[in-house]
């Protein structure tokens, strides 16, 4: 997947997976906050393509702008207080944001599917698994009841629930939280998308269930060549499970790279701290490490760098002129004026 040409400052090389046309492109995209003390850029410019059997992991701090930038592809940001201002997202060449909302609406749960962060609140507690499962179905294509059943039924046993026939008439308050998660995951994947936006799917699984479910979706990624965009906090699953990843901070994108490489060669000082906080099984520290400071504040509107103030290497240009997305090899881009010392290796934390 190449870096959108008008997030990088100088052109990139192509790397193998660009031989193809992404499923989804989003291209300059801005959603403001709309509030009495001004306009806050919760998303502020972010660009990004995710093609046929890809992951691309969005991770960063909460209020970084991930969660939001999901739902303004859905065009299920909160109205009215968040506003899609600017920006193009081409899901098969066509423009999500150019539709009207009918038109909207025949895309979401077809052609884009949600598997949301909390499956408790995510699913109706008075409807049945069933009617939960088969409403995307009803909505978005013509089935039989027996038919409509028969599905329902595929997609539970597709994401290993045990006895799927049986568990039709159950309740959500009948199953367990990662029983409930996979119902999530079966009601997003029930009209097959080509793209599945996974916002923190395994947060309240334990360790084993979250591996289970991790499985369960690369399986279904692996059968259907279907698109994840999968929003985490964790860069063990960022490892297990993504093939790039674009790293958030204050609404943008400010590094965007295969997995392999931003683990071996980040560009930018928030990667590095993020990278640097993860606790190390074979060393013995009494205090894991942490990113001093807090995230600005999306009404922030102060020039230069959004990271300059938590910065062991910021300078008095970073304060100055925000720095734009810089390529430091193909594929790779970092929106710092150090990226390619970082990258080299010529700057590290100790020098800060």
């Amino acid at each position: 997947m190449s870096t959108p040409a008008s997030d990088v400052a100088s052109p990139a090389g192509v790397s193998a997976s660009d031989t193809s046309d992404p499923v989804i492109s989003v291209r300059n995209l801005k959603t403001y906050v709309i509030a009495r003390r001004g306009e806050g850029k919760a998303v502020d410019g972010v660009a990004f393509d995710v093609h046929r059997g890809e992951t691309l992991g969005l991770v960063g701090e909460s209020g970084s702008g991930k969660s939001m930038t999901a739902l303004s592809i859905l065009r299920l940001n909160p109205k009215p207080e968040t506003r899609i201002v600017e920006g193009e997202i081409l899901l098969n060449g066509e423009n999500l944001l150019a539709m009207t909302p009918r038109e909207m609406r025949s895309v979401r749960g077809k052609k884009l599917g949600m598997i949301l962060q909390d499956p408790m609140t995510a699913l109706n507690p008075v409807l049945t698994i069933e009617n939960q499962v088969a409403e995307p179905l009803l909505t978005h294509h013509e089935h039989s009841r027996k038919g409509i059943r028969g599905r329902v039924i595929e997609l539970l046993r597709m994401l290993r629930i045990p006895g799927a026939e049986e568990r039709l008439k159950a309740f959500p308050h009948q199953f367990s939280g990662g029983m409930r998660q996979r119902v999530v995951g079966a009601i997003a994947m029930s009209c097959n998308p080509d793209v599945l936006i996974a916002d923190e799917p395994t947060t309240a699984l334990d360790v084993t269930l979250q591996a289970a479910y991790l499985e369960v979706l690369k399986q279904i990624q692996r059968d259907h060549t279907v698109a994840i965009i999968f929003i985490t906090h964790d860069f063990g699953i960022v490892a297990d499970m993504c093939d790039r990843v674009a790293v958030m901070y204050a609404g943008k994108i400010v590094e965007n790279a295969t997995t392999t490489e931003l683990f071996d060669h980040p560009a930018h000082p928030y990667t590095l701290g993020l990278l640097d906080s993860i606790p190390n099984v074979e060393e013995d520290v009494e205090r894991l490490k942490s990113i001093p400071g807090s995230p600005p504040s999306i009404y922030d509107s102060a020039p230069g760098c959004s990271f300059a103030p938590r910065c062991s290497f910021a300078t008095e240009k970073c304060t100055a002129e925000a720095p734009p997305a810089i390529a430091v090899a193909a594929g790779h881009s970092s929106r710092c004026w150090y990226a390619s010392e970082i990258f080299s290796g010529k700057l590290s934390p100790r020098d800060g």
